[in-house]
């Protein structure tokens, strides 16, 4: 028998919350973006869940290649565009669009013969200070990939610092739509956040607001963009994706005083009980979720004790009267928000989405 340890996928929450985005956004393009695996859920069940979008959104070129092999005949875009020239040969034979964000890169793309034209999305900085060039090179960069036989469409696109922050994207917006007003060009700014912010982003004229097409990701796997937790993911009328679960394996009975795990960290205060759950650090579960992180046993909420190991977790089974070997555990999924999970280790759902571990069985529904 395997370990009772698995990722359930549910492709229907993963639609819903691609139904959420179309909503918000008032048809506006959307492209699903699927870089790392899907955020850790498959990129063969985005590809079925995500059916109704207008595109797939992703960084590796070999994924983009295997959803062309799966079937995918909608576009494509690169997210960092492309490495070397081989790739560019590859876009254009798979008919990829390709961001753009350097003038290395630009240079490269000019002087690579294709046999197809590629849609180019050009990335502009508007304070992330990641890729992208200054954005008040907008006009100088662009009338330059006009003048490439070998460009199709271009978009002008930007990524927002800190939409996950009350207003946190106007001054991104602001340089955007100054450095780029009068182009041509189709816009591209929302992410997940600046999503459900639509509508004051999209405030002014639609081709001076970026709002052309949306670019969501962590909303689309049910986890929140927000770092503040008044705007979780339940209140935002997202659905979890992924359902992280697994048994108590060992249940031990402690005395007073009696220790727990490495380092020996967790003490018990009284004569309690601790379960040994099948996972740990190795399967993607953090190993900063201390003592007090939630944990459900048996549909009850209860606590980590000790260090997360390589393989196991310590669970305070006290109070839980039903807890033995074989009683379900659930991590993070549709009762435990993976958002709590996270804040509770001091990191973020996109970390523990993406970080668990191809060892860990998937079921999708």
């Amino acid at each position: 028998m395997p370990r009772p340890l698995v990722a359930t996928i549910d492709r229907a929450a993963m639609t819903h919350n691609l139904a959420l985005v179309q909503q918000l956004t008032h048809g506006a393009q959307t492209w699903a973006v699927i870089k790392a695996d899907a955020y850790g859920h498959g990129i063969a069940a985005a590809m079925q869940a995500f059916a109704a979008a207008d595109g797939l959104a992703l960084i590796e070129i070999e994924n983009a290649i295997r959803l062309r092999e799966m079937g995918w005949k909608k576009p494509i875009l690169l997210l960092e565009g492309c490495y070397a020239a081989v790739d560019w040969h590859a876009a254009a034979e798979h008919r990829l669009a390709c961001v753009i964000h350097s003038d290395e890169q630009l240079s490269e793309f000019e002087a690579t013969p294709l046999a197809r034209k590629l849609d180019i999305y050009l990335k502009f900085n508007t304070g992330m200070n990641r890729l992208g060039f200054r954005v008040e090179r907008a006009r100088d960069v662009a009338t330059r990939l006009v003048l490439n036989s070998g460009v199709g469409d271009i978009t002008l696109m930007t990524h927002f610092a800190s939409a996950d922050e009350r207003d946190g994207h106007l001054e991104a917006l602001r340089a955007f739509v100054h450095a780029t007003a009068g182009l041509p060009f189709a816009r591209s700014v929302a992410n997940s956040a600046a999503c459900f912010d639509f509508d004051r982003v999209g405030s002014n004229e639609r081709a001076e607001t970026g709002t052309d097409s949306v670019r969501p990701g962590i909303m689309l796997y049910g986890a929140t963009p927000f770092s503040h937790v008044t705007r979780s993911a339940a209140s935002l009328k997202l659905k979890p994706a992924m359902a992280f679960t697994t048994e108590i394996i060992g249940v031990q009975s402690l005395k007073a005083g009696e220790r727990v795990g490495y380092g020996a960290t967790y003490v018990a205060s009284k004569n309690e009980r601790v379960a040994v759950v099948a996972c740990g650090y190795a399967d993607g579960y953090p190993r900063s979720a201390g003592t007090g992180t939630p944990i459900l046993v048996a549909g009850q909420r209860t606590r980590v004790v000790g260090r997360v190991s390589m393989d196991k977790i310590t669970v305070d089974v006290t109070d839980i009267e039903l807890a033995r070997v074989g009683t379900p555990v659930e991590l993070w999924g549709t009762q435990l928000p993976v958002d709590e999970v996270a804040a509770a280790a001091g990191t973020i759902g996109y970390e523990l989405l993406t970080a668990v571990a191809p060892r860990v069985s998937r079921h999708l529904i």
